[in-house]
């Protein structure tokens, strides 16, 4: 077999869906996995959804998580222009076009707005289809050339026969077979003159040496027209690979609205692009044991687009941000504590030690923005119910609690050396003097210097960044709401 060449061809219309990066990343896997060539190629031939700057974002997205391509606009591997709008310059979509109408298996159509819009409309997977009655078909040869010297519009059609049936192969699904009567006459170039993107995808995939199409399986109906393009032009069809959709926890197709469909959306919520790419490459497609945590590079190693299945693939954000709090624990410090400082000072305004406040967090949070709800009551002591310093596994409660704080009140104020190992050192002196387990002093000093329920760290952590002067001031608010 010749050497695995994909491509990611993305269309500049915005942000890159979750979807559209699977597509991109399994693309760049199964080049890779075998030694092949991984290719950019841009899609813009439908200028109406065109979005300036989502060019940007393709490269800025591709740059980010890794998935370098070998070709493309800006690495020239003898196979550009690698834009679509440069390469209709060329002529080449045109040329095709009327190589398929001189074999019979294209054909002007001449068809003004008025006249197809009298024409039958079939409901197809929930959209409403005109099929076009082959009306042009039959012009005379004559009557083509002097249309076309009038400089009447047109765009040119794929004919495709009213009987018998095309078959094409897929990698995941096997043969489909569909009847040729189910299959519309699809434009192939526009009356601007642009090929439409069923068409420019064939050519541009054969003259590009394409050997593996991966898309998701929405195009599995387009496939058959695909088919025979190739089988018109006399062309070998690449490997087909339809993945599955990708749906939210309600198994509903993933959409924009669910706030966290694109990539960008992600990064922006405080994800990590390592944790992104490998949580987007287990969407459809399971290595042969249970792992789940992989860095590219062993993705690479292990992927096998054979493993894809062929169900839904659930976006489960819970999982998500699971995986991300895996890699938030793996990372080096120094890196976690650049993407934390942010969020660190944003809440904190105070002169506290924010590393050590970064430490205490690190192995807790899932996500950056959880950082805040973790360490807000170092700014402010929030209001709290008493009731919180009762505990039945520690055996605390509001009275006990009361005499506890009470009790180590003078032991801190007495306290010079107020760093995290002498504050315990002193109070486990006081634990070990009553007899009691170390939870029953420690759970009244954490709530009164936090007043939350959970925290990042223990009663003496907490007050070492605090400090000797808000540390006390928080146990004496304590004792006063106890007393109260």
């Amino acid at each position: 077999m010749s050497k695995i060449r994909t491509r990611y061809a993305p269309s500049p219309t915005g942000r890159m869906h979750v979807g559209n990066l699977r597509s991109a990343l399994y693309e760049f896997l199964i080049a890779k996995h075998d030694g092949g060539d991984f290719m950019l190629r841009i899609e813009d031939t439908d200028q109406e959804r065109f979005v300036e700057g989502a060019v940007d974002i393709i490269y800025r997205t591709m740059e980010k998580t890794g998935l370098k391509h070998d070709e493309g606009p800006d690495k020239d591997g003898g196979y550009g222009p690698y834009i679509q709008s440069e390469r209709m310059k060329t002529g080449i979509y045109m040329k095709y076009a009327k190589e398929l109408v001189e074999r019979g298996e294209a054909y002007y159509c001449f068809c003004d707005k008025e006249r197809l819009e009298s024409l039958k409309t079939e409901v197809v997977e929930g959209k409403e289809i005109m099929l076009y009655d082959k009306h042009c078909l039959h012009l005379s040869k004559e009557e083509v050339e002097a249309n076309l010297a009038a400089g009447k519009p047109f765009v040119i059609r794929q004919n495709i026969p009213n009987e018998g049936t095309t078959t094409f192969h897929d990698e995941l699904y096997g043969d489909i077979t569909v009847e040729n009567a189910e299959l519309d006459d699809m434009i192939l170039i526009k009356s601007d003159g642009y090929p439409t993107y069923n068409f420019a995808n064939v050519v541009d995939d054969h003259t590009m040496n394409i050997t593996h199409v991966v898309r998701g399986n929405e195009y599995l109906s387009s496939s058959p027209k695909y088919q025979r393009l190739y089988d018109a032009f006399g062309w070998q069809s690449p490997v087909y690979i339809h993945l599955p959709l990708i749906t939210d926890e309600n198994h509903k197709k993933l959409s924009k609205r669910s706030g966290h469909s694109s990539f960008e959306d992600l990064i922006e919520q405080g994800f990590l692009t390592e944790a992104v790419v490998n949580y987007i490459a287990l969407l459809g497609w399971s290595p042969e044991d249970n792992r789940e945590i992989f860095t590219l590079d062993e993705l690479i190693k292990e992927f096998d687009y054979h493993r894809i299945s062929k169900s839904p693939a659930v976006f489960d954000y819970t999982k998500l941000k699971w995986m991300n709090g895996e890699y938030i624990k793996a990372m080096d410090f120094d890196a976690f504590y650049e993407m934390a400082e942010p969020y660190l000072k944003e809440t904190i305004k105070k002169e506290l030690d924010l590393r050590k406040i970064a430490t205490m967090v690190k192995t807790r949070i899932e996500v950056f923005p959880d950082i805040a709800e973790h360490i807000d009551f170092f700014e402010t002591l929030p209001e709290y119910d008493i009731a919180m310093y009762t505990h039945k596994k520690m055996k605390t409660n509001a009275e006990t609690s009361l005499q506890v704080l009470k009790d180590v009140l003078p032991l801190l104020e007495a306290q010079e050396d107020f760093s995290n190992d002498a504050l315990y050192a002193a109070l486990l002196k006081y634990v070990e003097e009553k007899g009691v387990k170390n939870g029953y002093v420690m759970w009244p000093i954490r709530t009164a210097v936090s007043g939350k329920q959970m925290t990042p760290g223990g009663a003496t952590e907490l007050m070492e960044v605090l400090g000797k002067e808000e540390s006390i001031a928080r146990i004496k608010k304590g004792i006063k709401l106890l007393e109260a």
